[in-house]
């Protein structure tokens, strides 16, 4: 556990006007009251050696010594988790109980109940930093910083499922919602005039060929260090400890609201056991319909938190921009695209970002983030891989996207340590140099009546945009062509390129047939005046039966 300094006890947060100093009341012990003791022994040890700050590595030991053991299963509310959608969303905390509220700091922070999926109680402190070094506090959620506006008896009770974090993001007069830790690693972040869409994680662990049918293990943030922040400050830092059956972590994040609300991640992760993959910084989404693929019998357009996977690969990979956009497929989809060295960034984005595209006043899909990730350190070689799953409908994300290591740490060994930073932002956010795809339809226009019963004969119409092209003059028109290859599943493969006069930019037609219709489909094409690249790659994946 954390080493303590500072005052010689640590009081627990209690809801404004209502704090107990110096003892914790018994009705509001918070779930880990029993690691107090260790926690105050460890503060007698090192006053004598003086104050210092707490940081990184505090929860860094922590985590490698929590990898030592075996993981131990929490046990779990019956009644609790038994809570259907309704009576669970009818327990709000009260916005007025909100952390550091009453100091008229820049940041609050609210606190999410425990039920229904969400029933481990998150271990929670504060750090507050000191002429003498940090006090690190233990903060206790009782259960009257929550309100029940449902029937169900019993509730609210007593710890959070989760937190999130507001800040003046739009209004200098209002504290929005900017970042939310809720569910397993799960976060999300969301910058100015955005609304909530995809979300990260702090691991993935299996997600992608997982032998003997055990499927994808969910590590989960177990606690949170908070440090409090200066007045006027605008970034947030804090700390968590990771765990799960063969992994824990130690992690360090610095929120930055904005327009672009960033989020650096540093993590150490130690394996207890063998895994087959690990995904690092993950990012989750939900793709149903698109322009490749509209949905049926829906007034809507498309359906998308994101509608494509934006890399860019490092000089070692060549340099490449490439644009995949997503599907919905029948089954599981996963492609990726390998990396010599450290790629510059990768990210699921939305690119389409005009209302008449989605045409929804509820969810308005045209405000969705996008998410791009920038590593910040030396991630050696990999692969960006690409998971795609059917889904029946909007309420599942069915996309997934991270980058997994060519060397995995070993059981018991060193530890793997990352770092990377999430940007949450909107319109141009981590744009292509040149220029860009802006929209991938597929399906025929008019067809002579001895192609329309062909099955396998695929058409797409791919246009880009940018200012590589904005910027050609006319009579260079000719000299630009459309460089198109397919893999061995592809025959027929043509491709023309002609300027679009009425939206500008250039549409490349894009006509094959399918060899195997079981066997997935794989295009790539970019946009060339004589030996210059103009655009970045389409990389388009057809999956089987689609």
């Amino acid at each position: 556990m954390p080493r303590m300094t500072g005052l010689p006890f640590a009081r627990p947060w209690r809801p404004a006007g209502r704090l107990v100093p110096g003892r914790l009341p018994a009705a509001n012990v918070v779930p880990w009251a029993p690691w107090l003791p260790a926690l105050l022994a460890l503060l007698l040890l090192a006053l004598p050696g003086g104050a210092r700050a707490f940081g990184f590595d505090d929860v860094a030991r922590e985590a490698a010594a929590l990898a030592g053991r075996p993981h131990a299963v929490p046990p779990v509310d019956a009644r609790l988790a038994a809570l259907t959608y309704d009576e669970y969303r009818a327990v709000r905390f009260r916005p007025e109980q909100a952390l550091w509220r009453d100091a008229g700091l820049p940041f609050q922070v609210q606190f999410f109940p425990l039920g229904r999926g969400n029933v481990r109680p998150l271990r929670l402190h504060e750090i507050v930093p000191g002429p003498q070094g940090a006090q690190v506090r233990p903060l206790a959620v009782p259960a009257e910083a929550f309100r029940n506006d449902g029937p169900a008896p019993g509730l609210p009770v007593a710890g959070a499922a989760g937190w999130r974090a507001h800040f003046p993001l739009n209004d200098p007069a209002r504290h929005d919602e900017v970042v939310v830790f809720l569910g397993a690693s799960y976060f999300r972040a969301v910058g100015a005039g955005l609304a909530w869409g995809l979300s990260a994680r702090g691991l993935a662990i299996d997600s992608v060929g997982a032998a003997g049918g055990a499927g994808e293990e969910f590590p989960a943030f177990t606690a949170f260090w908070l440090e409090r922040p200066a007045p006027g400050a605008r970034a947030l830092r804090f700390f968590a400890l990771l765990d799960s059956p063969r992994a824990t972590g130690a992690y360090e994040f610095v929120v930055r609201p904005g327009a672009t609300t960033t989020v650096d991640v540093r993590a150490r992760i130690h394996l207890r056991a063998p895994v087959v993959m690990l995904g690092i910084a993950p990012l989750t989404s939900m793709f149903l319909a698109g322009e490749t693929q509209p949905a049926a019998d829906d007034y809507r357009p498309e359906v998308h938190d994101s509608d494509g996977l934006q890399v860019a690969l490092g000089e070692s990979s060549g340099g490449e921009w490439l644009w995949r956009p997503l599907t919905n497929p029948a089954g599981v989809f996963v492609t990726s695209f390998a990396t010599a060295g450290t790629p510059r960034g990768f990210g699921l984005m939305q690119r389409d970002r005009a209302f008449a595209s989605y045409e929804d006043l509820e969810t308005r899909y045209d405000r969705r983030p996008s998410a791009w990730v920038e590593p910040l350190s030396d991630w050696g070689p990999g692969r960006i891989q690409l998971l795609q799953f059917h889904t029946p409908d909007e309420t599942h994300d069915n996309i997934g996207a991270w980058w997994v290591p060519d060397r995995l740490p070993a059981p018991g060994g060193p530890p793997l340590e990352v770092a990377w930073r999430v940007h949450f932002g909107g319109e141009g956010l981590a744009q292509p140099p040149g220029a860009w795809v802006a929209q991938s339809r597929r399906g025929h226009g008019w067809r002579h009546e001895t192609q329309r019963g062909e099955r396998e004969h695929h058409q797409l119409q791919v246009d880009f945009v940018g200012p590589a092209l904005a910027g050609l003059p006319p009579e260079t028109a000719d000299g630009v062509e459309a460089v198109v290859s397919g893999n061995d599943n592809v025959r027929g493969l043509k491709a023309v390129a002609q300027r679009n006069a009425v939206a500008g930019g250039w549409r490349v037609t894009v006509d094959f047939h399918r060899i195997d219709p079981a066997r997935a489909v794989e295009l790539r094409a970019y946009l060339r005046l004589g030996e210059r690249t103009l655009s970045e790659t389409w990389a388009y994946a057809l999956p089987p039966g689609r």
